[in-house]
């Protein structure tokens, strides 16, 4: 069981939970449906899980998780488990996500199954198929646009089909701070991605703009996410969360590297998730 939850990266899991709960707080001025926001949150978790599963999978069996990889172990790269293994690990995850997405477009609408879709082959392709655009440097546009934009304005559109202008500021602010990770991830990782080809944004950018990336994703995370008080002045409440982030954005800017920012993943993830909360609880209590 150890390896399977070293697989699913728990670390990443901010990403899915945060979209959920930001998007179901701006439906608080409406009549919330829990079990929909329940199944949401079951449909992000799970395709973080299967996506997480695909990246192992894919890197291990293309060869770009070798030994001179300085991140958390990959299950097919370590051998920890056959790539036969992790494709069944991922296509029971991808198989969750699909029965709750399926429940979902029964009570809701039959085009969030085209949303399903297309988030399931966004999360293979990512570093799957013939030309993976995870190593194309386009990974943080997929984050932005599945766990960002679609996530969020998704998970306010279930209850009430219908989707308010300050939906819109929220998801922009889920989405960079899912980025950030992401970017953070890819800093960490870019010396190795360098040298097995893994064209990232990171190796594509460089060292010193990809770090002066991941301020303004924070940074710009919390401004605008705090842009929703225009309409819902408990937003602001959300910017408390700039002490979580601080101590991560010093250590990239001063030139962390290696298994130091492997402590800058987790600081990120705890910032994703602080800020995630505090906007929720902005936005429901000025619903």
């Amino acid at each position: 069981m150890r390896r399977w939850i070293l697989g699913a990266r728990l670390r990443t899991l901010p990403s899915a939970v945060v979209p959920v709960i930001v998007g179901t707080s701006v439906a608080a001025g409406g009549e919330i449906i829990w079990w929909r926001a329940a199944a949401a949150l079951v449909v992000a978790v799970a395709l973080q899980v299967a996506t997480n599963y695909a990246n192992d999978l894919s890197d291990g069996v293309r060869g770009t998780d070798g030994p001179q990889r300085v991140g958390p172990v990959r299950l097919v790269g370590s051998g920890l488990a056959s790539p036969a293994e992790v494709r069944v690990a991922m296509l029971a995850a991808f198989a969750v996500a699909a029965v709750a997405g399926l429940t979902l477009a029964a009570a809701v609408t039959p085009w969030l199954l085209l949303v399903g879709g297309a988030s399931i082959a966004a999360g293979w392709l990512y570093t799957g198929g013939p030309r993976p655009y995870g190593y194309l440097g386009l990974g943080e546009l997929f984050v932005f646009t599945f766990f960002g934009l679609v996530a969020t304005v998704g998970s306010t559109y279930i209850h009430q089909q219908e989707v308010p202008a300050v939906a819109w500021p929220a998801a922009v602010a889920v989405g960079f701070l899912a980025c950030a990770l992401l970017v953070v991830n890819n800093l960490r990782d870019r010396p190795a991605d360098a040298e097995s080809g893994k064209r990232t944004l990171a190796v594509r950018l460089g060292d010193r703009p990809t770090r002066i990336l991941y301020v303004v994703l924070v940074d710009g995370a919390l401004v605008v996410g705090s842009l929703c008080a225009l309409s819902r002045p408990w937003a602001v409440l959300v910017l408390g969360a700039g002490v979580v982030a601080g101590p991560a954005v010093r250590r990239v800017m001063g030139g962390g590297e290696g298994l130091d920012l492997i402590d800058v993943l987790g600081r990120t993830g705890r910032t994703q998730l602080a800020a995630g909360v505090l906007l929720a609880a902005g936005l429901a209590l000025s619903a």
